[in-house]
């Protein structure tokens, strides 16, 4: 379904990303050795939730015939202590009422990428 390659060399911590046919990047932050050069993995994470969030919002408001003009996503990943969440506040745009507002955040509880993260997932690791 998708494929990511990251690739590192020498210099800390500029990571070279391909998903399908797109080129991304990652780094870390100067506190951590990186030079902020590209989103560290963690916001990689919440952009990946973010778009799907959006998209998922967009296909249901068009298949409804809804007047949303936009949908914007905040997602924050929060780390207190020993516990870990995201954080994800909706913002819709256009001539929609609070029960269809309402009714697209039940929908971005089952989007795609919300399913997985809240289901957990088995991750395999070997050796080329």
């Amino acid at each position: 379904m998708a494929h990511a390659r990251a690739s590192i060399a020498r210099v800390n911590y500029a990571t070279a990303i391909t998903a399908g046919h797109h080129e991304l990047a990652a780094d870390e932050g100067p506190e951590l050795g990186g030079k902020d050069t590209a989103p560290n993995p963690y916001e990689l994470l919440c952009s990946s939730l973010g778009a799907c969030t959006v998209i998922t919002l967009r296909m249901y408001a068009e298949r409804k015939q809804w007047p949303v003009t936009a949908v914007h996503a905040d997602i924050h990943f929060v780390r207190e202590g020993d516990k870990q969440r995201i954080d994800r506040v909706l913002t819709i745009e256009g001539a929609v009422d609070d029960e269809q507002k309402k009714r697209m955040a039940d929908i971005s509880e089952r989007t795609p990428v919300t399913l997985t993260l809240k289901g957990g997932l088995e991750i395999r690791t070997t050796l080329a």
